[in-house]
């Protein structure tokens, strides 16, 4: 399936069904009074976060969203039946939007969590509960209420532990299959991840997620280079990872200034994140390596752990880097971590 993080859909709850105007015709009641039963409810629109979505592409093959109306009241005072609810599944980490107000509407974390985004209508009276001393022959009811309809903005943020941050080229995605199970595209050129690949580390008795966030370039904060969704992925993440290419321009002091510029002008919190420096490609350094990380060691900004070197083709470091990586994650509150989900569970 095609993975897409954002989605602009139109939902419509059901309107409720009508009252109805009947009088009871029996045989040997001449003057039967009103028993016309009241309509049913129109249906809700649900939205449900489900380990089993990966993706909001569905949402893009079809965007308008019509929950069921409410039946029309009978006689003998019955009910008219209520619209089935409509249930939309999403993956867990879904932020939802009124895309008129721009308003957070809600945010579905983990799976299992449902949200009301319409709701039904109600059904209208029927005739018998207008009657009245007074009044014993009421031909009046009530028509339904109609559904909520609104427009909404769906943006997907993937739920996971540590974010691999850095220039595109950096290796980010030969590192993640290195450490996990993801199968991310890998080639020698820029860009070659336009989407998060999200992978399941194993280490030391301990299971934690990765997301592979792709290249930020100067200007991703304001959106150049499809920054802003790019960035995205790496708001839910607990510790930041900077993967810097020795092998390219600027040299890995400048490209961390590049990176921790960009995340400051997204959002100073993500910036403020734990965070480990890792010089990647360790294995083309040479005898260079120790004056390399002798110089980023110079640069590297107070809370910041390292720096490493480590290398995904080899898999030189990468054990080194994955006890820093669980180093960190112990020390977040689980009150303020969001819950990771393993993706890989139901593949």
């Amino acid at each position: 399936m095609k993975f897409l993080d954002h989605a602009a859909i139109s939902v419509r709850a059901g309107r409720g069904g009508h009252g109805s105007r009947h009088f009871r015709r029996e045989k040997h009641v001449p003057r039967g009074g009103p028993d016309g039963g009241d309509g049913g409810k129109g249906g809700d629109v649900v939205l449900i976060a489900s380990d089993r979505a990966r993706s909001l592409y569905d949402f893009h093959l079809h965007r308008q969203f019509p929950a069921e109306d409410g039946e029309q009241g009978g006689e003998s005072r019955s009910t008219g039946r209520s619209g089935a609810d409509l249930e939309l599944v999403v993956p867990p980490g879904t932020a939802l939007f009124d895309a008129t107000t721009d308003q957070l509407i809600g945010d579905l974390l983990r799976d299992g969590d449902r949200l009301v985004v319409a709701r039904g209508g109600n059904g209208g009276w029927g005739n018998w509960r207008f009657r009245s001393a007074t009044r014993q022959a009421p031909d009046r009811a009530n028509t339904g209420l109609a559904g909520e309809a609104r427009s909404l903005r769906l943006e997907l943020k993937l739920l996971a532990d540590c974010a691999l941050i850095g220039m595109p080229n950096a290796g980010k995605s030969t590192l993640i299959r290195a450490v996990s199970a993801s199968q991310a595209e890998v080639a020698d050129y820029p860009f070659t991840t336009l989407q998060p690949n999200l992978g399941v580390v194993r280490h030391r008795g301990r299971s934690f997620t990765v997301a592979d966030v792709p290249g930020l370039i100067e200007g991703a904060a304001e959106g150049a280079g499809l920054g802003h969704q790019f960035l995205r992925h790496a708001e839910r993440c607990h510790v930041l990872v900077y993967v810097l290419d020795p092998t390219q321009e600027p040299p890995p002091g400048g490209q961390l200034a590049l990176l921790r510029r960009e995340l400051e002008a997204y959002s100073p919190e993500l910036a403020r994140r734990p965070s480990i420096l890792l010089l990647h490609k360790s294995d083309v350094l040479g005898p260079d390596k120790a004056a390399k990380l002798a110089a980023l060691a110079a640069e590297m900004p107070s809370g910041c752990r390292g720096p490493l070197a480590a290398s995904g083709a080899t898999g030189e470091g990468v054990a080194a880097l994955l006890d820093a990586m669980l180093g960190l994650l112990p020390s977040l509150s689980a009150a303020a971590a969001p819950t990771s989900y393993d993706p890989l569970a139901d593949a």
